[in-house]
């Protein structure tokens, strides 16, 4: 079996995308948990454009349904606001108990211990692996550094 995971870096950003989930274009990663069930948390780039948490809600209750792109919550880091989306059709399963104690892990450990929620639902049809994920980083970087064509 390959690495674990992939070593990622272009311009001054760089980060090790675990090969065992998927990622949207939106930076989020999706970890199957089994019975359909999916950890979803905010992929090391979006954290680094977020900046370091502030604050966050979420706007849903454990077990409602959502929508592929609904606003299910907000999120506040030093460096910008946005609005929290659910990447997949499904049931919003809960947030992650630890987070509000330690939002610091959002950044530490956004692939570990800093997870979101939990949703319950297939996997978006958008889903793209760490090289998938890799080769739309790098266009999304150099878009942001002028370097695209």
């Amino acid at each position: 079996m390959g690495d674990a995971y992939l070593a990622y870096k272009r311009a001054r950003f760089a980060t090790r995308l675990p090969r065992d989930r998927v990622f949207t274009p939106a930076h989020y990663w999706l970890l199957p948990q089994g019975n359909g069930v999916q950890k979803v948390g905010f992929t090391k780039f979006a954290t680094r454009m977020l900046g370091e948490s502030v604050e966050f809600e979420f706007e849903v209750a454990p077990g409602a349904q959502v929508d592929r792109g609904q606003a299910i919550g907000w999120f506040e880091g030093f460096k910008a606001v946005t609005e929290l989306y659910s990447p997949a059709a499904g049931r919003f399963v809960g947030p992650n108990p630890d987070l509000e104690e330690m939002m610091a892990n959002l950044h530490r450990a956004p692939y570990d211990r800093g997870w979101l929620y939990l949703l319950e639902g297939d996997l978006p049809d958008d889903a793209l692996d760490a090289d998938g994920y890799a080769a739309f980083l790098d266009q999304t970087i150099d878009r942001m550094t002028g370097r695209g064509s």
